[in-house]
């Protein structure tokens, strides 16, 4: 009573004019009874002081009892430990020191002399075990024998040292306490060690005896409690028995005061209808007169079913009446069910208010559901652009009706958003399609006094309830504004698009539907929405960013057109993955003799480290196909560089290895129609024969790149003219659905139905094997051979004699004379002579001379020297140097190339323009 006055403030100034609650409502109160029985259910009340007591003294008297019984246990515990310990220190001292255990420790059986005599101490001692061990802890006696022979578990080492140790521990028996004392020969040596060990509950059964006692003397407080109790209720009540006057009314002004501070309506109304009281909430709710009480209900202006509900008595239970503009729940119950005077009691509450608080509480719950769909909705993909479109969606309609977000141009880039620049609108979303709005992809130029132009400079959100008075907002497009105040678009918010200390743009939410314009609420949860938004599209613009670098870096590595040669007619793919830069890569490489590498490769991931990685490789292949390497070389070369990579990469520890990076290499020579393959845990290649049959030729697999310490293997397939080989990468033939050999088999079906011609071929596959979403790149080169025709080649053997070098310039003229190349006899006669003179000066027999008419002249000179010449400058005084430096300022090119057999110089001139090569 005290606390609800406290609450209410000061005592309400009116009070009812009609009788006082002690006149009207409620029999006067009997004589009380006193009685023991009435006495003792009063004290053993908790409601009353003596109630109170009562428990408070019980509470003692356990916690009393309590404390004594953990008191006894821990004495009982501590002592039980104390006796185990002496208890099982003595035993196996005694044990140890025996007559007779240094000797049966020395026996030749020591179990057979110590089990009997241990088993018989434990019984004595009555301790659990007493077990007898050697120094390494191999037990010689146990209570159970097939645990002899076994290690003793516990610590020894202290024993081991002439100590005795004491130790604690939970056996299989409980907890128990041993100890380990050494056994010592006559000369002071550990011979041997004893263990005995008694549990803590053999020793125990004190806190048993004094239990019972504990527990009476806790019995015997309670019972004294009790009585006491009684006896303290039975002199209180005595003492309040009567009140006097002034007790009396001020239990009536508490009451008063109560009945009036409270915030819910209360009516008396009497048998006839009469109002008796009405407290100042019921006055409020009513709207009732100053003079109701005393009056009939049906007289206070109420309406009809309000006033019939409270003059019939009736129950009723939060049944609603409109009064004026309230909506009241009203509960209603009789005052006479229990021998009270006729009559009833009403309670009145406001629902209006309760529906409003309901409301914003409905209000609050949308705003958390829409922070919930914008967490879940906004940033599914890392794109810009759809991100922005993602916020416009989810805001309209639920909070606005038309959204647009402006962002700088940059940003849509992946770029660093610039202030001043002009915006581009991104996204826009609407009610309806037809809003005198910027369109999406427009550029802006807002002015200052503009909402999102204050926005963007403040960062802070600009709110303009009535865009036809905002002036500023008028000035950024005069023509524009009107036609949007005339839609019917009234209120704006614009918040900043913020991503920490970047400001990406900004996001306008218009409202047309809702009469009544946005409010400080409303901006609040706009600035929640575009903040989670931010960071989204902020994510979004630095995987643009990284993603538009890393295409770049590909592409810039990827070759941008095929080589010119004749050996091959090629067709290619590259597919990149759905997201990402991956490391698929390809090559087409000419190579002396009027030869073609081909190569593809894969480096493992996605990104900027795949892309540069697979650009290292790429060029390295460049620089190792320079030097005429045969597939199996070539590929321990690259493998050696990925190693060394990897070894870079884990000493800077700055990012992963090279891991998965495959490779094939071939070399394909139109002269002999040989195509020498290898490849390094790369998929196989497939051929398709003239006559359309497709095989996956047996290519021996190798290890991935960068493992190294395992060789390569070539193999070299004799191609018919009009073969075409298919390289890949493992994006065409893998994926999450089916393994390998499925996608194999799968390329092989899509083979069979292609075309004839390379492109024919790449479209074929690429239709029925790219899937839809590809989650891995893919690199496709499918070349159809060629054959260098036989009347374009001239071979000669020359002996190794220097007189034979003018019939090779005679037969070689000849030769060109032939071709219709008689622009090149000169230059062709001093480079074979120069080569031929140093193959049979310097190299070995026997010595070959080979012409290639292809897109160039190609002069090869064969010996079977290893010995490479090198290009030097001659002195004036020198009479030989000079033969290689007049090849290469004659030639195009020239070089070495290693074979098995020996060495191949050879030397490249250009045609005549009228002059063209000549390919089947």
């Amino acid at each position: 009573m005290v606390r609800l006055l406290g609450r209410s403030g000061a005592r309400p100034n009116r009070r009812p004019s009609g009788p006082r609650p002690s006149q009207t409502t409620g029999p006067s109160p009997s004589p009380q009874r006193d009685t023991g029985t009435s006495h003792l259910r009063s004290a053993l009340s908790g409601r009353s002081v003596a109630g109170q007591v009562f428990v408070l003294q019980v509470v003692i008297v356990l916690l009393l009892v309590v404390a004594a019984v953990v008191a006894l246990v821990l004495q009982v515990r501590h002592d039980s430990t104390k006796e185990a310990r002496n208890r099982s220190v003595a035993v196996a001292e005694a044990f140890a020191n025996a007559p007779g255990t240094v000797e049966a420790l020395r026996g030749p059986d020591p179990s057979a002399v110590l089990q009997p005599r241990a088993e018989a101490a434990r019984k004595a001692t009555e301790v659990d075990f007493i077990v007898v061990m050697n120094t390494d802890g191999v037990r010689y006696s146990h209570p159970r024998p097939d645990r002899i022979g076994k290690k003793f578990v516990g610590t020894i080492a202290p024993a081991l040292a002439g100590r005795t140790v004491t130790e604690e521990i939970d056996g299989t028996i409980g907890p128990l306490v041993q100890a380990v004392v050494p056994v010592r020969a006559a000369d002071g040596k550990v011979v041997g060690l004893v263990s005995a060990g008694i549990t803590t509950e053999s020793v125990g059964g004190a806190a048993n005896q004094q239990m019972p006692l504990v527990l009476t003397a806790a019995a015997a407080g309670l019972a004294l409690a009790t009585a006491g109790t009684a006896l303290v209720s039975r002199r209180l009540l005595r003492q309040t028995h009567g009140l006097g006057p002034h007790e009396m009314t001020r239990m009536y002004e508490h009451h008063d005061a109560v009945l009036h501070a409270v915030r819910e309506g209360v009516l008396i109304v009497g048998g006839e209808g009469t109002l008796l009281l009405a407290n100042d909430e019921a006055h409020r709710l009513l709207e009732l007169p100053d003079d109701a009480e005393g009056r009939h209900v049906r007289d206070l202006g109420l309406t009809p079913d309000t006033a019939g509900l409270l003059a019939s008595g009736r129950i009723a239970t939060d049944e609603v009446h409109l009064v004026k503009d309230r909506l009241l729940a009203i509960n209603q119950r009789s005052t006479d069910s229990q021998g009270g005077p006729p009559g009833s009691v009403a309670t009145l509450r406001d629902s209006t208010e309760l529906r409003a608080l309901s409301g914003r509480a409905e209000a609050a719950r949308e705003r958390l559901n829409m922070l919930y769909a914008a967490g879940v909705g906004i940033g599914t993909s890392l794109d810009v652009t759809r991100t922005a479109e993602e916020l416009a969606e989810l805001a309209v309609p639920r909070f606005a009706d038309f959204v647009s977000v402006d962002l700088y141009s940059a940003v849509l880039s992946g770029g660093q958003p610039e202030a001043g620049k002009a915006l581009r609108r991104a996204a826009a979303s609407g009610i309806r399609k037809d809003a005198p709005l910027y369109a999406v992809g427009e550029q802006i130029r807002l002015v200052d006094s503009a909402p999102q132009a204050r926005s963007l400079g403040t960062g802070q959100a600009v709110i303009e309830p009535r865009l036809s008075e905002a002036q500023g907002w008028r000035a950024q497009d005069l023509e524009r504004s009107a036609q949007v105040v005339e839609y019917g678009i009234h209120s704006l918010i614009t918040v900043p698009l913020r991503a920490g200390t970047l400001v990406l743009g900004v996001v306008s939410f218009w409202r047309s539907q809702k009469p009544e314009p946005f409010d400080s609420d409303e901006v609040e949860l706009a600035e929640e929405l575009v903040a989670r938004a931010a960071v989204s599209i902020d994510n979004a613009r630095r995987y643009t960013r990284e993603h538009s670098m890393a295409v770049t870096l590909q592409r810039s590595l990827l070759p941008r057109s095929l080589p010119e040669q004749d050996a091959l007619e090629i067709a290619y793919r590259y597919l990149p993955a759905q997201a990402g830069v991956g490391g698929d890569w390809f090559d087409v490489l000419p190579l002396s003799g009027a030869r073609v590498a081909l190569v593809v490769g894969d480096v493992v991931g996605h990104g900027l480290y795949a892309a540069a990685t697979m650009g290292r490789l790429r060029t390295a292949v460049h620089n190792f196909s320079s030097l005429d390497l045969p597939p199996d070389e070539l590929l321990s070369l690259l493998d050696e560089l990925v190693g060394r990579i990897d070894q870079d990469e884990t000493e800077e520890g700055s990012s992963a290895p090279v891991t998965g990076a495959t490779c094939l290499y071939a070399v394909y020579d139109p002269v002999s129609r040989l195509c020498t393959i290898a490849r390094a845990g790369h998929p196989p290649p497939a051929l398709i024969r003239p006559d359309g049959t497709v095989e996956f030729p047996d290519v021996p697999a190798g290890p991935p790149l960068g493992l190294g310490g395992l060789p390569f293997e070539t193999v070299d397939l004799e191609l018919a003219e009009g073969s075409r080989l298919v390289l890949y990468t493992d994006g065409l033939v893998e994926d999450r659905e089916h393994d390998i050999d499925v996608g194999l088999e799968l390329l092989r079906t899509a083979l069979e139905q292609a075309g004839r011609s390379p492109e024919e071929t790449c479209q074929a596959v690429v239709d029925a094997r790219l899937p839809a979403r590809p989650s891995d790149d893919i690199a496709l080169i499918v070349a159809r051979t060629r054959a260098l025709a036989a009347d374009r080649i001239a071979e000669w053997q020359v002996p190794s004699d220097p007189a034979a070098v003018a019939e090779v310039r005679a037969s070689v003229s000849r030769r060109l004379a032939q071709w219709g190349l008689d622009e090149l006899t000169f230059t062709t006669e001093l480079v074979l002579s120069e080569l031929v003179t140093n193959a049979i000066r310097y190299g070995g027999e026997p010595i070959q001379v080979r012409v290639l008419y292809d897109r160039t002249l190609i002069c090869e000179v064969f010996d079977s020297s290893n010995t490479s010449p090198h290009l030097r400058y001659a002195a004036m005084t020198d009479e030989g140097g000079r033969g290689l430096f007049l090849v290469a300022q004659l030639s195009e090119r020239w070089g070495t190339r290693y074979t098995p057999e020996g060495k191949v110089i050879w030397a490249e001139q250009s045609l005549p323009r009228d002059a063209g090569p000549l390919i089947k």
